[in-house]
């Protein structure tokens, strides 16, 4: 049965032949047996075959074959053919032309054209009914059938145009939706990015500087290159624990391991990295101002990664004898950071080019953290020298 549905549908024009064939059928027979004379035979064939053609072509001219239907129509009218079997095809392609959904033009004359047919063949072929009232109603029960054959192809026009409409806009909510997608993996690509940068920028920072002080005092002072190498180790591990938390947001499961990745930095540890970067040698004076309170954690981890490339910063570009300064303020409606140091400063395109250290983060990465909470930040050279940072988080982000 699925067979016979799929090939009815790959093959309309044919269907639509066959059933013009069985009306050729039936016509042939009202042919022999009705018209009188050899001029009156001719016109029907003539008239019998236009119609039949209008069924075996509608779905493909349905236009074409609504003009030749009305044309046949009017042939019936002049030759007095009078209303046969193959009359069905005007009702078929009154039909048609509604549902296909084509020209206006064409769906207003087939309405027409179903409304006065009946009324044409009841003033040309009066018939045995006497009176007003029994012709009226006569041509009113023979003009519901190509009302309602009109009514049901514009029903199903609507209706297909209804489901063309309900499948572009699920397939452009689909489109959507992968381009949300892809947004969303990129945004998670970048935020990684920006993550690993900040954590091997500033640990690999410490190792270099702990590694040339170890191997500067290794004869000299043993006990110092010592502690240098177990602020190397502890530091190494402290980037793999990182590494691991940040890597671990690309599995696909959530497996056993999934505990051991420790959780996000937050304002609380600012003090633990400034004490780590003073045990690499870097000369830092942190202060807190205000009242301590919880955060929203994207403003927590802001706050660090600021802090920490600040720092970083600070060691690569500030030279072997700078200083710098850490400031948090806790304000009524947000957290405002405050980093400086009193080095050599960094150079102007880490500040004049949107903040490029040559890998395409650094300072962007800053600009971009801040931008995601909605706060502000402040980046340049000092006019005493050095290097400053200032950034402005608020507690609710800006919309």
């Amino acid at each position: 049965m699925q067979r016979l549905y799929d090939f009815i549908r790959r093959h309309p024009t044919g269907v639509d032949a066959f059933w013009a064939v069985m009306l050729l059928g039936f016509a042939s027979l009202w042919v022999v047996e009705e018209p009188e004379g050899p001029g009156a035979t001719l016109a029907a064939v003539v008239i019998v075959l236009a119609l039949c053609l209008v069924v075996a072509l509608r779905r493909r001219m349905p236009e074409q074959m609504l003009l030749l239907a009305a044309a046949a129509g009017i042939g019936q009218l002049v030759f007095d053919v009078h209303v046969n079997p193959a009359d069905f095809a005007m009702m078929v392609i009154i039909y048609t032309v509604a549902a296909t959904g084509g020209p206006r033009w064409a769906s207003r004359l087939a309405l027409i054209g179903g409304l006065t047919a009946a009324s044409l063949a009841q003033i040309r072929w009066p018939g045995e009914a006497e009176g007003t009232l029994s012709r009226v109603f006569i041509t009113v029960i023979m003009s519901l059938p190509f009302v309602l054959a009109w009514v049901l192809g514009d029903s199903i026009r609507t209706r297909r145009a209804y489901f063309d409409q309900l499948e572009e806009r699920a397939t452009r909510l689909e489109r959507e939706r992968e381009a949300q997608a892809k947004v969303a993996v990129a945004a998670e690509r970048a935020r990684i990015a920006r993550e690993l940068h900040d954590v091997v920028a500033h640990n690999v920072s410490v190792m270099v500087v702990q590694a040339d002080g170890a191997a500067y005092v290794l004869d000299a002072a043993p006990d110092q290159a010592k502690q240098a190498l177990e602020t190397i180790s502890s530091t190494g591990r402290q980037a793999l624990a990182e590494m691991r938390r940040l890597l671990g947001v690309l599995r696909t499961g959530d497996g056993p391991e999934s505990g051991e990745y420790v959780p996000q930095p937050d304002v609380q540890q600012i003090e633990d990295l400034v004490e780590h970067v003073r045990g690499a040698g870097l000369t830092v004076d942190f202060k807190i101002e205000g009242t301590p309170r919880p955060l929203p954690s994207g403003v927590e981890l802001t706050a660090y990664r600021i802090v920490q490339e600040a720092l970083t910063n600070t060691r690569k570009h500030g030279g072997p004898e700078a200083g710098a300064s850490v400031r948090l303020v806790y304000f009524d409606d947000g957290l405002g950071l405050l980093v400086e140091d009193d080095g050599r400063g960094s150079s102007h395109e880490l500040y004049e080019d949107g903040g490029a250290d040559g890998h395409g983060h650094g300072l962007i990465g800053m600009r971009e953290r801040v931008g995601m909470v909605g706060g502000t930040l402040d980046a340049g050279p000092r006019p005493g020298g050095g290097f400053r940072i200032s950034a402005l988080l608020p507690l609710k982000p800006a919309h």
